[in-house]
């Protein structure tokens, strides 16, 4: 089963909790860690790292002797990579998306294309848990392809758990793609529910079934519950703040270390998810 752990915010517990229902499955378990642009989710595995691998994505070359100005480049761009600036091409490559459109669009040949380190991927074990993670280089824009590049690293053997960025931009987009489910975690705070409803339009536009689990339950109003009863979404657990949770997250610790008797509830809900998910 791929199960994909997001929320519409940072600091709602995501990482956290994806990273205890890995240990909370422990052997069956691989867990991915894709928030690519700040990634911690070793912090609380600690895997022994056995490989890493550079990735790189392709940036056009422009031939300056070969170029007329013709401008094809910059109208096939749609992200605004390549400029004219008096008849002569400007690539700003952080922007480019590696399409290849504008090396084909281009009339006279004069584009081709190099590859550009983007960042790298690791392997490793932490305990009997398969973990892999992307680290993208500093200043890089796009970490769309990264982000592909550690999905393609998952084992086909062993149960998914998909740590996602926060948000629900592109990189979410991309992350949460060609999961069984969807579990969101969330606080119930107004940020939260604001963020909670972007989050749910998102995975409804992009057809991934998906379900909620509320962090720090017992600071809220009772807004969120209300609101996801309305929509039919159904909440699968209510964390409570605990202060030894709290101590053991500052240690970079799961939930699981201060409040053991949590792994019954993560492994149970995720049974449920997987015979949903074949049913």
């Amino acid at each position: 089963m791929k199960l994909a752990v997001a929320s519409g915010k940072g600091g709602t517990g995501k990482t956290s909790l994806a990273c205890a229902l890995a240990r909370a499955l422990g052997p069956r378990a691989a867990l991915l860690d894709c928030d690519v642009e700040e990634p911690n989710a070793g912090i609380f595995l600690r895997p022994a790292i056995d490989s890493e691998t550079t990735i790189t994505s392709l940036v056009p070359v422009i031939d300056a002797a070969k170029c007329k100005g013709h401008g094809r480049c910059q109208e096939v761009c749609e992200y605004n990579a390549i400029k004219l600036f008096n008849g002569k091409p400007y690539l700003f490559d952080h922007l480019c998306h590696s399409c290849g459109g504008c090396a084909l669009a281009c009339p006279e040949g004069a584009i081709t294309e190099r590859p550009r380190p983007i960042g790298v991927t690791r392997t490793g074990m932490a305990g009997d848990i398969f973990f892999a993670d992307g680290i993208l280089n500093i200043g890089e824009a796009a970490p769309v392809p990264l982000i592909k590049a550690v999905k393609r690293l998952a084992p086909p053997d062993r149960d998914l758990i998909i740590d996602c960025p926060p948000g629900t931009s592109c990189p979410m987009i991309n992350a949460v793609k060609g999961s069984d489910f969807c579990l969101l975690v969330s606080e119930p705070t107004p940020f939260g529910l604001s963020d909670l409803k972007i989050a749910v339009e998102t995975l409804r536009r992009i057809n991934i079934p998906h379900a909620l689990i509320i962090n720090r339950s017992d600071k809220g109003d009772g807004a969120m519950e209300r609101w996801c009863a309305e929509e039919k979404i159904e909440i699968l657990l209510k964390i409570p703040f605990d202060i030894e949770i709290a101590r053991a997250y500052s240690r970079g610790e799961t939930m699981l270390e201060a409040r053991p008797e949590y792994a019954a509830a993560l492994c149970s809900i995720f049974s449920r998810l997987r015979v949903e998910a074949e049913t």
